[in-house]
């Protein structure tokens, strides 16, 4: 008899089921995880309106559904034989889903949320395959909330982007990875909550820019940002932070500006388009590197270059889809040392019921991160609505009250007090 799970699973394009069922029973060199929390990716979205056409996604989810989410944090629940002196029930822990395997599903293409059928983010309990612990892709975990193993994954993409930049002095050909240090940095459409991320590391980490502009389009966004990330907090990190809205400023005027026209030595694009990447290069300055953060979903995506100045000015572009094992290792210490919190990247809570719903519509829901906790019921909420929902009459009344007091108390983010409470007092899941 296997151990029963819900779990969000994908059986073609579109069609995304909750389902409950029982896992099978575990084998020597496989774990059983119970998961907490699961922050959802724009790539589950792709991969749903993809279906078996995706590259991560094997050809027969019709029949053989796989599980959907890969941003988890849980605890081990069981331990193969094979592990046991490896791996110990009670600890907490993520995992790291670009393993680069081989002989996974799909090949080295293979990844948790899209290719395996016991492995996925969005569900209670999953099995994680022999893959997974061959490649040292279980991670253990230190901090004091289950939510910030969820944003590891996130944050160690924007870790990955910084350290895939690079530099080098002309007339030589030995590659310095990283930015600039006390050079000028920019993050275009950099306010959504992967931008929030790089502005934290790059404030809060070990190499720092002297200057960083921030572009985006939304006000909110940019309001957004300043509240959690203001230019007096960065100021008094030793980085001089400027935020801008490119809609009604002359960007690279302003870039001119404020660099004394030597331009950006580093720029990273955190929107797949056109126009930003094209402006993202014509604010490079000599022997400036691009960094093309953002996943398009169209393959033939494309935007001009200038070779006159890859040629004489050395401009350099390259691009990271997600972040390697070291790169989850460092967000996670960066975590539970307390030297990043990534609380700013959440704007959305809800149940695993939510989950369904909130990845088919997520380009279309504003703010940061959706967080779901999976063994609660409830409906994806932002974290500002909280307040008003506790004056409304409803079964999640008292619910909203508390976790009101909570976030007041703590500049309305998450925290690990209002995942405690969430916890304890949310209604749980049942279909």
């Amino acid at each position: 008899m296997g151990t029963e799970t819900y779990a969000i699973r994908i059986y073609g394009v579109n069609d995304l089921r909750l389902e409950k069922f029982e896992l099978p029973d575990l084998k020597p060199d496989e774990i059983l995880v119970d998961i907490i929390t699961n922050s959802l990716c724009l790539s589950s979205y792709k991969a749903a309106k993809q279906g078996a056409n995706h590259k991560r996604i094997p050809d027969n989810i019709s029949k053989e559904p796989t599980m959907i989410g890969h941003e988890f944090g849980g605890m081990i629940l069981e331990v193969g034989k094979k592990y046991k002196d490896r791996w110990q029930i009670g600890q907490k822990c993520t995992i790291q889903p670009a393993m680069n395997y081989e002989d996974g599903p799909v090949g080295i293409l293979s990844a948790p949320g899209y290719s395996y059928r016991y492995v996925g983010g969005n569900a209670t309990k999953v099995i994680l395959p022999k893959d997974i612990l061959v490649m040292d892709c279980l991670l253990d975990y230190s901090g004091d909330a289950y939510y910030k193993a969820s944003l590891a994954e996130p944050l160690s993409c924007v870790i990955g982007a910084a350290h895939a930049q690079y530099h080098l002095k002309v007339g030589c050909y030995n590659h310095n990875n990283g930015i600039i240090e006390g050079g000028n940095t920019a993050i275009l459409g950099g306010a959504g909550p992967m931008g929030l991320g790089l502005i934290s590391y790059f404030i809060n980490g070990a190499r720092k820019p002297g200057l960083l502009a921030v572009t985006d389009i939304d006000d909110d966004r940019l309001n957004h940002s300043k509240s959690f990330l203001s230019e007096e907090y960065a100021q008094s990190r030793g980085v001089r932070l400027i935020y801008i809205n490119s809609d009604r400023e002359n960007v690279i005027e302003r870039v001119r500006e404020l660099t004394n026209g030597k331009m950006m030595n580093d720029v990273f694009v955190f929107a797949p388009v056109k126009t930003i990447i094209e402006q993202g290069q014509e604010m490079l300055g000599f022997e400036g590197t691009l960094n093309f953060f953002a996943g398009p979903s169209d393959p033939k995506f494309s935007a001009d270059f200038n070779f006159y100045d890859v040629h004489y000015n050395y401009h350099k572009i390259v691009g990271t889809s997600g972040g390697n094992t070291d790169d989850m290792k460092e967000a996670l210490k960066l975590m539970s040392d307390g030297i990043i919190d990534p609380s700013f990247m959440v704007s959305h809570i809800g149940g695993l019921d939510a989950g369904v719903e909130t990845i088919m519509n997520l380009p279309n829901i504003p703010g940061g991160k959706k967080l779901l906790y999976t063994h609660i019921k409830m409906p994806l909420t932002a974290i500002t609505d909280f307040e008003k929902l506790s004056k409304e009459e409803g079964p999640l009344k008292e619910l909203y009250a508390g976790l009101t007091s909570i976030v007041k108390n703590n500049n309305n983010l998450w925290s690990t007090e209002a995942e405690q409470y969430l916890i304890e007092n949310a209604p749980e899941l049942k279909l």
